[in-house]
């Protein structure tokens, strides 16, 4: 798992780890775990490449985060890590006589556009990057998920099937998550709606992010894009309501636009990421008869908090 040191990586590699599977972690920064962890750049060939000789599946994680201010240096830090990483291994793959069977890619729900009037399926889901009057750093994220979607499949790979992973944000109780910062306002009583609070917010519980990939992985009929996210979005008015219910906390305030947009410059970060309406559905997936353990939001939240107080 080529970027599989972050939070979705961790989460992906435990589970396959306490399944018996041989997991292989490249990392910049590597850190000592269970598994096995190689260093790379992602930027350029190295001894790293063997890993990926007779390995039955490559998960590609590798990106900057987007939690920051989006600065020109930041900029292209987000964009390049992703697409150069993309390219470098598709020059690995190459040189392999058996390569992975499936190669898994990183995408996001992102890619969709602005949507308060229907939801994005992956077939007729409309890609952003030309409303009108949308804020110029969200074109910066739509087209750097095109060309992360064009880095990926612009290369045939002729033995190896290909899926992008278009997810919505993915929800685990671990530390540092974005669980973690939503429940932090909630319980300081700042969990209200943000912004209009009508923008959609896709979602998917950690759970059914874990068998969403081993289904990609085992179903060979899967190949493209796929979205990986709940199938039921909600309004963000109603989705952080849900969340101070499972904290058991009635009050909470609500954060106009211009708070959020001077919380988000304090917090180093930009406020796309609760401001755009992402209203993203699993079609291919429950076109497959995909069973979500967690297709409702209050459901997702309760075992999330619940969780959360035992590990506290």
């Amino acid at each position: 798992m080529p970027g599989g040191s972050g939070d979705i990586g961790t989460m992906l590699a435990r589970k396959f780890h306490e399944d018996g599977h041989d997991v292989t972690v490249l990392s910049r920064s590597p850190r000592p775990a269970a598994w096995k962890v190689l260093q790379w750049d992602g930027q350029n060939p190295g001894a790293w490449a063997r890993s990926l000789e007779d390995a039955d599946v490559c998960i590609n994680l590798t990106g900057r985060s987007v939690d920051c201010r989006y600065t020109p240096e930041n900029r292209k830090e987000i964009h390049d890590s992703r697409t150069e990483s993309t390219q470098v291994l598709h020059e690995a793959i190459a040189g392999l006589k058996q390569p992975p069977r499936v190669w898994l890619n990183a995408s996001t729900a992102t890619i969709y556009r602005h949507s308060l009037d229907r939801p994005m399926g992956e077939a007729a889901g409309e890609l952003g990057g030309n409303e009108v009057g949308v804020p110029e750093t969200w074109r910066f994220s739509i087209k750097v998920a095109k060309d992360w979607e064009q880095a990926f499949f612009g290369t045939a790979t002729p033995m190896t099937r290909k899926v992008a992973l278009r997810s919505a944000i993915t929800f685990s109780p671990d530390k540092g998550s974005v669980f973690e910062v939503l429940s932090r306002l909630v319980r300081m009583g700042l969990g209200g709606a943000n912004g209009s609070g009508r923008q959609m917010v896709s979602w998917i519980h950690e759970t059914d992010f874990v068998r969403a990939v081993e289904t990609l992985i085992q179903d060979e009929t899967f190949e493209g894009v796929v979205n990986l996210a709940a199938p039921n979005p909600l309004p963000n008015r109603e989705f952080m309501r849900a969340l101070r219910e499972a904290w058991g906390i009635s009050i909470g305030l609500p954060a106009a636009a211009w708070m959020i947009e001077v919380g988000s410059f304090f917090m180093r970060t930009e406020s796309e990421l609760v401001m755009k309406s992402r209203w993203v559905v699993p079609g291919r997936l429950l076109e497959a008869g995909f069973e979500f353990q967690y297709p409702e939001w209050a459901g997702a939240a309760k075992e999330l908090v619940e969780r959360w107080r035992k590990e506290e």
